[in-house]
């Protein structure tokens, strides 16, 4: 059995130089993806935009990121992730080097939302990792890949601005997010050159159909059609956000138009749905070998909904709030807010390295109980508070939320191999759901009862993963021969 102790320092080991070439590039794609909020006050200004269509932009930077999330996670299981995140980088990289020189409202506002697919490159990497890590070590190698990846949007929050001033003058903010594009697409060629997608002798294992998920019963496909309902609520209430009711920046026919396609993409995946499990619907035996319990998947989306989707909407608002409680400038409430993202280096690999060690599901299960006692610390936060106090709570509750965010990418790589992808991009987009939920939430009540709101959805799922089955044994995938090749999950 392998050890659960990892070296990232052993670059004589193949899959620790891959690690590290997977996690640079998850870097790379956050530092893409969130380039442009640290050059916020820049470009209001180059292009004399009011409040309500700075917000419009931040809308459109994540809109696309919740479908293509699961988009990607096909592609990856079908193609493979060297080609996919290569071939993402370097797109996304020159939409980035599109964005830093458009000239118009519209043209920005269009290759913002472009970007949103850059989003979801961390979906790759989690089924490249799966692929060259054991068991024992796959939750903190899972960990070490998200964690210091996760830790790009923080990266180009300090380093961007700095940038902007190296090349001085009003365009300086143009050559720094330019800057940032042509890194990401010259990566993307160097990774394509460096990363293989399995370690030598190894399958990399295909689903059978690709479009959907392939379930092992009935009830489980009425189960996954209802798990998707979800991520389309949350892209209608982002077309809500937009329309004449909210913040307007779309016209009323614009609005229903995007409500209408919603709807029919909503259909066409379902369809797709039932065309990959027509065996299913057709009473077609599943051997048991090759069957998984797709309420472990659910499972996991809930957990990544209320730990990523509170990382991702409290980091929107922490800034604000410390201004606000304690009278603080902008740069110094900014500075103090950051240390929630800053945990996503040791608490991420740390909740992969718990889960390895102590089971999966206790581990998912404790870091969730803390992730919903922190958000109740966090609603009782006021201006009696000391400074230092609230800082150290939001920064250990801040660790529960992103360990819990490494437990569960832990186990996903071990439902089954070959639809990694696409579990991991539910997973993932689930994440976003999460945000977008929340920060609605908070759009209509105080900031003591968004974190309430938060530590309740916490405290359902924390019931919800009790019923999680700990991975045991080995799973199966059949070879193109027909043999059966069994991996190891625990």
């Amino acid at each position: 059995m392998s050890s659960s102790t990892l070296n990232v320092l052993d670059l004589k080991q193949e899959k620790i130089r891959l690690l590290h070439l997977s996690w640079f590039a998850f870097f790379l794609s956050f530092v893409v993806w969130f380039n442009f909020a640290p050059m916020l006050s820049s470009i209001k200004e180059a292009f004399d935009l009011t409040n309500q269509q700075v917000k419009a932009l931040m809308i459109l930077n994540v809109a696309l990121t919740i479908p293509a999330r699961v988009v990607i996670g096909m592609l990856v299981d079908r193609f493979g992730p060297r080609i996919v995140y290569s071939a993402l980088l370097v797109s996304g990289g020159i939409v980035c080097v599109a964005f830093a020189f458009a000239n118009s409202y519209e043209a920005i506002a269009m290759l913002r939302f472009l970007m949103g697919f850059i989003g979801a490159g961390f979906v790759i990497g989690i089924r490249l990792v799966g692929e060259w890590f054991p068991a024992r070590q796959v939750g903190l190698a899972e960990g070490v890949y998200g964690g210091w990846g996760n830790f790009g949007s923080a990266a180009a929050a300090m380093a961007l601005p700095t940038l902007a001033l190296y090349f001085g003058g009003p365009d300086g903010w143009r050559y720094a997010i330019a800057s940032t594009g042509v890194v990401a697409s010259l990566y993307g060629v160097f990774f394509y050159w460096r990363a293989r997608n399995t370690p030598k002798g190894s399958t990399y294992f295909k689903p059978k159909k690709s479009g959907g998920l392939v379930v092992s019963s009935k009830r489980d496909l009425v189960f996954y059609i209802v798990m998707c309902v979800p991520m389309y609520l949350a892209l209608a209430t982002l077309t809500w956000k937009l329309s004449p009711a909210n913040l307007g920046m779309l016209n009323g026919t614009a609005s229903m138009a995007l409500y209408v396609v919603l709807a029919i993409l909503f259909v066409v995946q379902i369809s797709q749905i039932l065309r990959v499990n027509s065996d299913v619907l057709n009473n077609v035996p599943i051997p048991e070998m090759q069957q998984y319990k797709f309420k472990q998947v659910a499972i996991l989306n809930v957990a990544y909904f209320v730990t990523f989707g509170s990382e991702l909407a409290v980091v929107s608002m922490l800034p604000l709030f410390f201004m606000e409680t304690f009278e603080l400038t902008a740069v110094a409430a900014g500075m103090l807010a950051s240390g929630f993202a800053f945990m996503n280096l040791v608490a991420r690999p740390g909740g992969g390295y718990l889960s390895d060690k102590f089971g999966r599901r206790k581990s998912l299960s404790i870091l969730i109980a803390g992730l919903a006692a922190g958000y109740m610390v966090l609603s009782t936060i006021d201006s009696s508070w000391t400074i230092w106090v609230a800082v150290v709570a939001t920064m250990c509750c801040s660790f529960f939320v992103q360990a819990g965010e490494g437990a569960v990418f832990a186990i996903v790589p071990l439902v089954k191999r070959s639809m990694t992808g696409q579990i991991a991009g539910m997973t993932g987009a689930y994440g976003n759901v999460g945000a977008v939920i929340f920060l609605t939430v908070l759009s209509f009540v105080s900031a003591s009862n968004f974190f309430l709101v938060i530590a309740a959805c916490a405290a359902f799922i924390f019931i919800a993963v009790q019923f999680m089955e700990e991975p045991q044994g080995h799973t199966a995938e059949v070879n193109d021969d027909g043999s059966v090749a069994l991996i190891e999950v625990s």
